[in-house]
């Protein structure tokens, strides 16, 4: 599954009925979890009988589209159906019980309610709320995949402006040469990675190098706020979308900075070994919490499984428990806080970095493991090998768009 992002050129009136179809796609969602509540045994066939209901109650939302309703109650299935597993699974902690949004930023359609125009660079919403048609700006040609190649068709607003993706089903397989190398992978913060093969790449830091002038930002946002103003002056609003565009290109940057690095590593090696990081524990360290968000890792994770998929290349998730102790050499345990960024063996006298040191302890767990290739970031599967929804706030997630 490919998708294809562009981004929209319309007027004034055609993004305020963008918003209503978000808005009304929320509603929906929200009465759908709100039925799974209040009755029990309810599966997904009944959220999808439950929106005709809603088309019937609300005129609001007979006006859109009913794959798009029943889009939405697909995704209030696929929180509930999470929560349940996440039960049966015996997690840890909170287990996701399904909550309502608030602040939904896309709505997505199926197989109807929208037509492409002859030449593709055009795309008319044929539903009540009254979108018509919007202009594409993107360089990625469309014309080289059929229509009934087009599974989803997603409107997302995010804070420079509205976008369009395309969901296209597509082989994205692609065969290489071996190159015979295998590595392993250590995610630090000092370092955005070490390799076992003795490399370094220097955290980029995007987050805490904009720091400054995000403060800034939210500084000049929250003088314009009228506490009991409703609503809120345009000035206020004028400063919110300025400090959220700035979130929005450090988001970015860390984005790109990780798939470039992740097509970098599969593309040298035939045997990628990394740790299976439990992220969301990690940044429960509040001395270090914005650091590793700063990092990215699970992004990075994210996009070299999909290379890995995507070039036929073998990708490792190992235990990370006692990689950054063990000698690589002599498996002695060496003790060490996380000041202490030097590995010396006491035992048969090993010295090296300490992030090389555990690069090489997860390279052994990976060759060990390797009939076995772990994990995903997401659970047992990615997303390219279930299907094709997207993520709830318009994010691409590890599906690439390629430029044709």
């Amino acid at each position: 599954m490919i998708v294809f992002e562009f981004k929209v050129k319309a007027k004034p009136t055609q993004y305020a009925a963008i918003d209503e179809a978000i808005r009304t796609a929320q509603f929906v969602r929200n009465k759908c979890l709100r039925y799974w509540m209040d009755n029990q045994g309810i599966d997904k066939y009944d959220l999808s009988k439950y929106c005709r209901v809603l088309a019937c109650m609300f005129s609001f939302a007979d006006q859109l589209n009913s794959q798009a309703r029943q889009a939405s109650a697909d995704r209030a299935w696929s929180a509930i159906t999470r929560f349940y597993e996440n039960c049966r699974k015996k997690v840890k902690g909170p287990k996701g019980f399904p909550k309502f949004k608030k602040n939904c930023r896309s709505v997505e359609y199926k197989t109807s309610g929208w037509k492409l125009s002859e030449n593709r660079k055009a795309i008319t919403f044929t539903d009540k709320k009254g979108i018509g048609r919007l202009k594409l700006k993107g360089t990625y040609d469309l014309n080289f995949y059929q229509l009934n190649q087009i599974k989803r068709v997603r409107l997302v607003r995010r804070a420079d402006g509205y976008y369009v993706q395309f969901a296209v089903k597509a082989d994205v397989r692609v065969k290489t040469k071996p190159t015979g190398r295998v590595v392993g992978l250590d995610l630090g913060i000092k370092y955005f990675l070490a390799d076992s093969n003795g490399h370094t790449e220097e955290s980029p830091k995007f987050y805490r190098k904009s720091e400054r002038q995000l403060n800034r930002a939210n500084r000049q946002k929250s003088k314009k706020y009228r506490k009991g103003a409703k609503p809120q002056s345009k000035n206020y609003h004028l400063a919110r979308k300025r400090y959220a565009r700035k979130h929005l290109r450090v988001s970015r940057q860390r984005k790109e900075y990780c798939k470039r690095v992740a097509y970098s590593v599969i593309q040298s090696n035939d045997l990628v070994a990394y740790e299976d990081l439990n992220v969301k524990g990690l940044v429960r360290n509040r001395h270090l919490s914005k650091s590793i968000s700063d990092a990215g890792w699970s992004t990075f994770r994210q996009w070299l499984e999909y290379f890995g998929h995507k070039y036929g290349k073998v990708t490792v998730a190992v235990p990370p428990h006692y990689t950054s102790v063990d000698c690589p050499k002599c498996h002695h345990r060496v003790k060490k806080s996380l000041s202490q960024r030097t590995h010396v063996c006491e035992n048969c006298g090993y010295v090296e970095d300490r992030d090389i040191a555990a690069s090489l302890n997860i390279l052994q767990k990976g060759l060990s493991t390797a009939g076995h290739a772990g994990n995903y970031a997401w659970g047992d599967l990615p997303s390219w090998a279930i299907g094709a929804i997207l993520s709830s706030n318009g994010g691409s997630e590890n599906q690439e768009s390629p430029r044709l």
